[in-house]
């Protein structure tokens, strides 16, 4: 861990822009900088622990000295960073990483013989394997590095769904799905032939498995799943749906974006042909993600892109193709990003990802029971039981306020940070009867004191949207 001085003189690299938020600015946009009496007495819950209460100190405590970004603070408040459904922060020695490898042994990748492309490759293989180990994959050949999750899911809608696919042909999907998810589908859909099958939500507000049980037949080809909702917050038995679908011979793909960064995933229990999540929801840097495939399965793939290092040979009027993970990897990869998720599977591995889930969990219920108690507030998804674990997620509305409005406010008046709008979910806000809701994600690195920052906050604002101004 880098030390409390550290982490704060580190903050002197940041741009001026991130500061630039005076009353002058804030003025403009109504004067929202009152910090509030509430907030001014919740602030002090978010201080760092003594040495004596260090024992008893939270995970959230212990390693945010790790976050440097999170030290900031906006015209007095203390940020609070509630947005990791869209992106994690990232620790110190993530960034250390990267600068490492653009300062000392920036260079391109597999194909060069002296010393530095020697180093790259050696690190960036390591990463491949690092990802392996963390998912549980059988041999790193499985783990293919992509743009992002959203690049791995078209990699199978091109590679696998255009040539497996055909009319008459039916995609299982949920209406809970991350566009990402959805969008590639339904180009496939629309050249091939093949109809998109939607599974509904249960009147506790969740997918309904027995639905999509049901809707499973000979016709179905391929199961497109999340793991964890980015909206609801709930899990789905992934190891179910692979069961059921084996039995027709259908494919199965999982969104892990909102699962991997959060618990304990292992592929060959899991047991999907498919799985694809993002570096930059688990601590590790943006431009890069990955899929796990099935390597038999990867084998017969057609390549996504053509180009450098995806090939065996070229010819004038031909190429032949190199196995995978090479096949679909052409051109010069994202090096230093990938490196840098390795730094983050090793930082995340040390914690150990059953502690995050454990304490995650606890945080899933502290903010869902702080939230729920607001008056007039609403939450989507179920709620928190023996039987079912949420993600430590809220999206919700408040009766007669705009999300937006209600985002906006909690940024400028009281430093904290959510998400508002469809969180590239349109399907399911419009099934569930709203054209957008806010939504506060937490990872391990925030506390219950934050929750308490945060609720405060949301009430505050409510009172000040609602109040006669």
């Amino acid at each position: 861990m880098v030390s409390a001085a550290a982490a704060a003189s580190s903050l002197r690299c940041f741009p001026p822009s991130l500061g630039n938020r005076g009353p002058g600015a804030a003025t403009a946009r109504g004067g929202l900088v009152r910090l509030s009496s509430r907030r001014a007495r919740s602030t002090a819950g978010v201080a760092a622990p003594s040495r004596e209460a260090e024992s008893a100190a939270s995970l959230g405590d212990l390693t945010r000295v790790d976050f440097p970004i999170l030290d900031q603070e906006f015209d007095g408040s203390k940020l609070v960073y509630f947005d990791n459904g869209a992106t994690s922060q990232k620790p110190s020695c993530v960034m250390k990483t990267l600068d490492e490898y653009y300062r000392f042994y920036n260079s391109n990748v597999h194909r060069g013989i002296h010393v530095l492309s020697a180093k790259a490759t050696d690190a960036y293989e390591s990463a491949r394997t690092k990802v392996a180990n963390f998912v549980n994959a059988a041999n790193s050949r499985e783990i293919v590095f992509t743009r992002n999750a959203t690049e791995a899911i078209n990699l199978v809608a091109y590679s696998w769904g255009m040539s497996n696919l055909k009319q008459g042909d039916e995609i299982v999907l949920t209406i809970a799905e991350h566009h990402s998810a959805i969008v590639p589908w339904q180009f496939v859909s629309q050249k091939t032939g093949a109809t998109l099958k939607y599974v509904g939500l249960t009147k506790e507000g969740f997918p309904d498995i027995e639905q999509l049980k049901g809707l499973l037949s000979n016709k179905t080809k391929i199961v497109v799943v999340h793991h964890v909702s980015n909206v609801l917050g709930s899990m789905l038995p992934i190891e179910d749906i692979v069961t059921w679908s084996n039995r027709i011979g259908a494919k199965v793909l999982v969104d892990a974006c909102q699962s991997v960064p959060h618990m304990p995933v292992d592929v060959q229990r899991l047991g999907a042909d498919f799985l694809v999540a993002s570096s930059h929801k688990m601590c590790g840097p943006t431009g890069v993600g990955f899929l796990h495939g099935k390597f038999d399965l990867l084998s017969s793939m057609e390549p996504f892109l053509g180009g450098g290092e995806m090939i065996a040979d070229v010819f004038q009027d031909k190429s032949t193709y190199a196995e995978p993970p090479s096949r679909f990897e052409a051109g010069t990869p994202a090096i230093g990003e990938a490196i840098g998720l390795g730094t983050a599977i090793d930082y995340l591995s040390q914690i150990g990802m059953q502690k995050i889930h454990e304490y995650e969990n606890e945080l899933a219920t502290y903010l869902y029971e702080s939230l729920i108690a607001v008056p007039n507030v609403r939450i989507y998804g179920p709620a928190p039981c023996q039987t079912v674990h949420r993600a430590p997620l809220c999206s919700f509305n408040v009766e007669n306020v705009h999300p937006t409005d209600i985002a906006e406010i909690l940024d400028f008046q009281h430093g904290v940070a959510i998400r508002s709008g469809h969180h590239c979910a349109q399907i399911l806000h419009r099934t569930l009867g709203i054209n957008a809701s806010a939504r506060a994600s937490l990872h391990f690195y925030n506390t219950k004191e934050e929750v308490d920052v945060f609720v405060d906050a949301l009430k505050d604002t409510i009172d000040f949207l609602t109040s006669e101004h």
